[in-house]
């Protein structure tokens, strides 16, 4: 017989005692990657290719299967990108070729959030006017991580990653970040990386969403590493909720954990489930639950899935005109699907 451990004990009671308990979101999704090309060397990722070893995506190929997409009602389409140097001569180009994988995807009446890694002002401004919303993950502003996981990434320094956030207030773009738990950090460094985004957003009042993605080791990484336990996973739901503003939904990977830790995140305070697509690009062994089996997974502890669109509703009137045309269209769906 199968043996039940403390913290699925603890979880099933936790999710019992919460009951009435709500709405949990998600987001009708599918990546596009421009490139996997990235020229960080990130010690834990699965994601990334050597810079110039991986053909971009053709636009012809994403032309054919946006209509398709629309068709399956696939409202999201996640733009996650490499990173081509900041100084490189193909950093042009690369731009371009992502603001054309955007305009593909509106003119085919669907929503793209672009994560490209940070980007200058201008260039964010001009995703702004084809992107619904955008994203970057903080990950964790601890400096100590620039010795170790994040010693080949400039991109990954704290003070990059933190400008963005500032930089998509200051231009109105409605934002997600994150933390990625389970890199070397101590839980004052996810209370810190918390109070930093939560500073931010006061400030500017445009960060929708913040994910707590729990490492979870793939086959590609350069180097091993352990997963992250989902009490801890708990823990930092937990502290996203005493330290983070309540109108930012809480997210986590539901593809990262298993059902009681899914139950026990959402009863700490978790109400999104991110964008659910065929693939998890970033953890491409870990496959998405189908909305389906995550409806039937979390209705007996009472809560009800829900789609929801990758701008929450506070933000449509900073959208350019068009785009709020476009995600009106898009909510009228929902309510009347």
């Amino acid at each position: 017989m199968e043996q039940t451990t403390d913290f699925e004990r603890s979880s099933r009671q936790l999710a019992t005692v919460a009951q009435p308990l709500g709405s949990v979101t998600y987001s009708r999704a599918h990546t596009l990657v421009p490139t996997y090309e990235c020229f960080n060397r990130c010690t834990y990722c699965n994601f990334r290719a050597e810079p110039g070893r991986s053909p971009w995506l053709g636009l012809d190929q994403v032309a054919q299967q946006l209509p398709i997409l629309r068709q399956r009602g696939v409202g999201e389409v996640l733009v996650l990108s490499g990173e081509v140097a900041p100084g490189s001569p193909r950093r042009a180009s690369w731009l371009r070729h992502i603001l054309q994988v955007c305009e593909l995807a509106l003119e085919a009446g669907l929503l793209p959030h672009t994560n490209a890694g940070p980007l200058s002002r201008a260039e964010m401004a001009q995703l702004r006017e084809v992107n619904v919303s955008m994203g970057l993950m903080v990950e964790q502003i601890t400096p100590k991580l620039l010795e170790t996981v994040h010693r080949h990434a400039p991109s990954k320094r704290p003070e990059v990653r933190l400008s963005q956030l500032i930089q998509a207030g200051e231009l109105g773009i409605p934002f997600t970040t994150g933390l990625l738990l389970g890199l070397g950090e101590t839980e004052a460094d996810w209370v810190e990386s918390l109070g930093a985004i939560a500073t931010i957003h006061h400030r500017y009042g445009h960060i929708q969403e913040v994910i707590l993605q729990p490492h979870s080791p793939g086959q590609r990484q350069l180097q091993p590493g352990m997963a992250l336990d989902e009490p801890a996973l708990v823990k930092a739901v937990q502290l996203a909720k005493d330290h983070l503003p309540p109108e930012i939904a809480i997210q986590i990977p539901p593809n990262l954990v298993s059902r009681d830790g899914l139950l026990a995140c959402l009863a700490a305070g978790a109400r999104d489930l991110g964008g659910l697509s065929p693939i998890d690009e970033v953890n491409p062994d870990y496959d998405h639950p189908t909305p389906e089996s995550l409806r039937e997974a979390i209705a007996p502890a009472g809560w009800q899935l829900q789609p929801r669109l990758p701008v929450y509703p506070q933000y449509d009137p900073w959208l350019p005109k068009p785009m709020q045309f476009l995600v009106q269209t898009w909510r009228t769906s929902l309510t009347n699907p």
